[in-house]
């Protein structure tokens, strides 16, 4: 059976991208069959982020209903398996928010497991994304406006009867000005089940347009994100020792 997991935030600019296509490559790289959909069709950044703006066919012409939403996924050479979402502002007319449930379906069979990356905040392109899921991951950076906007995805995602299965925390620099894992459970009332350090590879793979977890698999977010994917797979992860 397919499962469908948004990966939401309450504001843009947390990291939910960069998590769902290096959470994506993690899992793919497992031995999961992933497809991660850029489910923001207002500011899409899946194909700027894999370095592939211009393609012939993306999530707006499945919700048009042009194409089989099947024939719009990409094999990155990275590995990863990508439905992305038009840049541009034209491909906008004729989507309707409300179809993307429906379109989504079309996926149900054909892989193992979605990845949504929803748009920021809690507007009704985010909600059509939530509504299409059967879980919701949520990522936050470690301050108070990026934790406390989390709340109201939280909430939306609980009153859709959509579970919220925890809470990944981005960009961990371990300043003591930052929101503690402790108090971000408390506060959001959800587990921790990720913590990515802030690391400078990431710009770097964003440069190269892979992700970091293909170009720097060995770096500090890296191992964040598999310990993700493991987690997520209900294993525990197991770094390997490599020659000293």
């Amino acid at each position: 059976m397919t499962k469908f997991i948004a990966i939401a935030s309450g504001k843009g600019g947390v990291g939910k991208t960069t998590t769902a296509l290096n959470l994506g490559t993690a899992l793919s790289n497992f031995g999961k069959d992933v497809v991660i959909v850029d489910a923001n069709l207002s500011t899409p950044n899946i194909s700027l982020h894999l370095g592939s703006p211009k393609l012939g066919a993306t999530l707006n012409d499945s919700m048009r209903g042009r194409i089989d939403i099947k024939d719009a996924v990409y094999l990155h050479p990275s590995g990863v398996r990508v439905i992305p979402s038009s840049i541009s502002m034209d491909d906008m007319e004729g989507v309707n928010h409300n179809s993307m449930h429906e379109t989504l379906l079309g996926l149900v069979g054909a892989t193992e497991l979605v990845l949504l990356d929803t748009a920021g905040g809690i507007g009704e392109e985010t909600r059509a994304a939530i509504r299409s899921a059967d879980e919701v991951i949520v990522v936050v950076n470690p301050e108070m406006l990026s934790v406390a906007d989390a709340m109201k995805t939280i909430k939306i995602s609980e009153d859709r009867g959509i579970k919220v299965s925890g809470v990944v925390i981005n960009r961990v620099k371990g300043d003591k000005f930052e929101i503690s894992k402790k108090n971000i459970e408390a506060l959001l009332d959800k587990p921790v089940i990720g913590m990515i350090p802030e690391d400078n590879s990431v710009l770097r793979s964003l440069a190269l347009k892979h992700p970091v977890v293909y170009t720097h698999p060995d770096s500090s977010a890296s191992i964040g994100f598999k310990k993700l994917a493991a987690k997520i797979m209900g294993q525990e992860y197991v770094e390997k020792l490599g020659p000293k």
